[in-house]
């Protein structure tokens, strides 16, 4: 039997554990990395393991979420990151020169390594044939002291793409498609592998919005082959010699398969307040809107923006609509300006941002009250404009245009034909905004500037033998790391002061719950209580150090969303899940959970003992050998300072 595309780089990068679907393995990684949002929090653990220089092939610190400089915070964050880079090893992408997901596809990326980044949306990357995983900072400072990433082997998944897209249908409305059918929970515990005859009519651009958005099916990773496209994108990018050839075997056999035929498709929106919520667009056609964003990881290539350009040529925005343009990268920016598109599109009426991460990280552009929003990012939760009440839709570049032009959502398929995208023989290349580190023997002389606003980390203690929390909050469904730690313009500063960001801790569903998180830490500390796919979305660290800060000891949920679980794990939450899902009706906030055995139990691997005002609850025991390690020491990083090699 042959082996996927997926199992073929799993495989050859596995230094812990067997290749056996389900079981826990460690992988070595070649890359690795990070943005500003959760940068310093990594810098600062990779600091703590007391590691001189990184061991990856290539690490590189973006600078692309926090961009606003209202203060002096995110300014010194850059300082103190871009000191570290030089004094590391690691490549420092300045602000400016673009998000780390676009910037990485164009100038590093390798078919066939292993990727690790501290951003949810690393697999863009896969668009290039690499094995590109989001994770927490902590993860990644591990893998760049030359720790293995551990996860569970996943089911791999075949997507097989068979047909080609009509005119103004993208690969945005690809992934709608998929997330239509799979839903956000869809790929937990799995990869998405990519292939048929349709692959072959997607260019790298629009593979890697398909794979960005592979996030939002809670995907550990998605992928497409290394091919003659690829070859010829890296070849355009001066790096034909970073090409190798990767695809699946023939006979290769995928754990579950879904066909989609690209002729059939047709443009698509994700309505509020979820990725998956999807209707045509041809449903929406004629509903008034308020505002259009085109950029973001997911949709600010240059084949984007041309073809944004193109239906905005000659015309003007609606009087109704506020239109932002974000390029991906200053390659695109500046190509952009080059041949000639920037200027149609300034001349149109739309606001030309700096090419990061904006909006969509809600750093500006908040839509007005009740605003109706189409933008081309990956993520519509409630709240994560800046705007409560807004009603934000997920859709394509042309979409976005043709509505902004109309004033209301507008059927792109309506402006004739469309013309081709021919890819450049030759990308516009210029690295001058990426700083390479010290060499080794100029290391020890690079100072490292803190500005007042970094904090030390909240380290855990070993665990206690026994816990007894009260539940300080309960949640529903899907709740999501914007929920659990918000981001935005007014909190996003104060990624480095754990104790000032914590007091937005799930302020976003409940005003009140920082304090009463902190009276009950004066206890002895608490418990949440969570629906399924608890943790969807970013893979913001913040959100479990940000409870570690506050008290929380537990989190028992119905089901976790992979990267949050393990960021918990890794800050010696525990994360339990209900073996019967009833008991989440029978246990309300203010309630008293008591676990009397809980460090005898998980060190010798028994069910853990849950009582709820006196009477058991069944949890279920799915952490791994390596895992309680983790939990018993409190936390990944007293681990790491006790076995260096990074177990």
């Amino acid at each position: 039997m042959g082996l996927t595309l997926a199992e073929k780089i799993i495989n050859a990068h596995i230094i812990d554990g067997k290749p056996e679907k389900g079981a826990e393995i460690g992988l070595k990684i070649d890359q690795t990395l990070t943005q500003d949002a959760t940068g310093t929090m990594a810098y600062l653990q990779f600091e703590a393991m007391g590691i001189e220089r990184v061991k990856t092939e290539l690490s590189v610190a973006y600078i692309d979420h926090n961009t606003l400089q209202s203060g002096f915070e995110n300014a010194d964050d850059h300082r103190f990151i871009g000191g570290t880079a030089k004094k590391h090893g690691i490549y420092f992408s300045r602000p400016g020169n673009g998000i780390c997901h676009q910037v990485h596809l164009e100038r590093f990326g390798k078919p066939g390594k292993t990727l690790v980044g501290s951003d949810s949306h690393t697999p863009t990357c896969g668009g290039i044939g690499m094995l590109a995983v989001g994770a927490g900072g902590l993860d990644v400072a591990v893998a760049m002291g030359g720790g293995a990433y551990y996860t569970v082997y996943p089911e791999i998944v075949g997507i097989e793409l068979t047909g080609k897209l009509n005119d103004w249908v993208s690969a945005k409305d690809v992934i709608l498609a998929v997330l239509r059918k799979l839903s956000v929970k869809g790929g937990v515990g799995k990869i998405m592998e990519y292939f048929g005859e349709g692959v072959k009519t997607l260019s790298v651009p629009e593979r890697a919005t398909i794979t960005n958005m592979g996030a939002e099916l809670g995907a550990t990773a998605s992928i497409f082959p290394s091919d003659e496209l690829t070859r010829q994108f890296l070849k355009a990018q001066g790096r034909e010699a970073d090409y190798a050839e990767f695809s699946a075997d023939g006979d290769a056999v995928y754990d579950k398969t879904v066909t989609i035929d690209l002729s059939e498709l047709e443009p698509l929106a994700a309505c509020p307040h979820s990725p998956d919520n999807v209707k045509s667009v041809s449903e929406l056609a004629g509903t008034k809107i308020n505002q259009v964003c085109i950029g973001s990881c997911t949709n600010s290539s240059l084949q984007d923006l041309l073809k944004a350009a193109h239906i905005l040529k000659g015309k003007t925005v609606a009087e109704n609509v506020d239109l932002s343009i974000a390029p991906g990268s200053r390659q695109v920016f500046n190509m952009l300006a080059e041949n000639g598109a920037l200027s149609d599109l300034i001349a149109s009426g739309a606001r030309i941002l700096e090419s990061a991460c904006g909006p969509c990280i809600g750093m500006g552009q908040s839509p007005c009250s009740e605003g109706v929003s189409l933008r081309t990012f990956n993520r519509n939760f409630k709240g994560r404009s800046g705007t409560k009440d807004a009603q934000v839709y997920l859709v394509s570049p042309e979409t976005a245009a043709a509505s902004a032009v109309a004033g209301v959502f507008a059927d792109p398929r309506n402006l004739g034909k469309m013309p081709p995208y021919v890819m450049p023989e030759k990308f516009l290349l210029n690295d001058n905004m990426v700083i390479k580190p010290a060499a080794k023997a100029d290391a020890e002389s690079v100072e490292v500037p803190r500005g007042p606003n970094i904090k030390p980390l909240p380290v855990n203690r070993p665990l206690d033998g026994v816990i007894r929390a009260e539940v300080v909050l309960k949640v529903g469904d899907n709740i999501t790391t914007d929920h659990i730690m918000p981001a935005g313009a007014k909190i996003l500063p104060l990624r480095s002061n754990i104790p000032a960001i914590s007091e937005y801790c799930f302020t976003a569903v409940d005003e009140t719950f920082p304090e009463r998180a902190k009276a009950a830490k004066e206890k002895g500390g608490s418990v949440i209580v969570g629906g399924h796919n608890y943790g969807q979305g970013s893979s913001r660290e913040h959100a479990a150090l940000a409870p570690l800060f506050l008290g929380i000891k537990a989190v028992v949920c119905k089901s976790f969303a992979r990267i949050h679980r393990q960021n918990l794990i890794n800050n010696g939450i525990i994360p339990l899940t209900f073996r019967n899902e009833g008991d989440y009706d029978e246990i309300e906030r203010g309630d008293t959970l008591e676990m009397p055995l809980v460090k005898e139990e998980i060190g010798n691997n028994k069910d853990i003992t849950l009582k709820v005002n006196g009477r058991a609850v069944a949890l279920n025991r799915d952490l791994s050998e390596r895992e309680r390690d983790i939990i018993l020491a409190g936390g990944l990083l007293n681990l790491t300072k006790i076995t260096p090699e990074g177990r």
